[in-house]
């Protein structure tokens, strides 16, 4: 399973936003600046974030966003479905409202379904339990993996 530039980039604007929660509302010329993303492409992902009522938009000179609850209630597993979709490795873990396809007919017999299962189960746990604020309180903890830099 492989997330988006959507997640990931409405993951990292609502970080930006969460670090200036309540000072305001952010313009997202300076959260594609501070944050190396397209503008352009922010708009776009703002609009099911604000349906979802997770940022609220605000019009005028001064405008822009900021997170529609404190940084504490938000979670990534909600932002990432909120713009992914229900998180789910192969199709069949997905209900009928979620999927345009047939469920697989060897569902309900299926050997490896119950693996697939746990394991989203475990991606969801994971994402659903970390929030905006544990984020921000993470930022000194990059990562060290190959091609990050300090």
């Amino acid at each position: 399973m492989k997330i988006s530039t959507k997640g990931r980039y409405s993951v990292t604007a609502l970080y930006e936003l969460a670090l200036h929660y309540g000072e305001g509302a952010v313009c997202l010329k300076n959260i594609a600046k501070s944050q190396g993303l397209s503008e352009n492409y922010l708009e776009q992902l703002m609009v099911p974030l604000r349906r979802a009522g997770i940022v609220k938009s605000v019009r005028g000179a001064q405008g822009g966003y900021m997170l529609a609850r404190s940084p504490e209630n938000i979670t990534i597993g909600e932002i990432i479905t909120t713009v992914e979709g229900p998180i789910a490795l192969v199709d069949c873990l997905l209900t009928s409202a979620e999927s345009s396809e047939q469920p697989c007919d060897r569902a309900c017999d299926c050997v490896t379904r119950g693996v697939w299962e746990k394991v989203c189960d475990s991606i969801s746990s994971v994402l659903n339990n970390i929030t905006l604020h544990d984020l921000c309180n993470d930022k000194g903890h990059v990562s060290q993996k190959v091609g990050c830099a300090r």
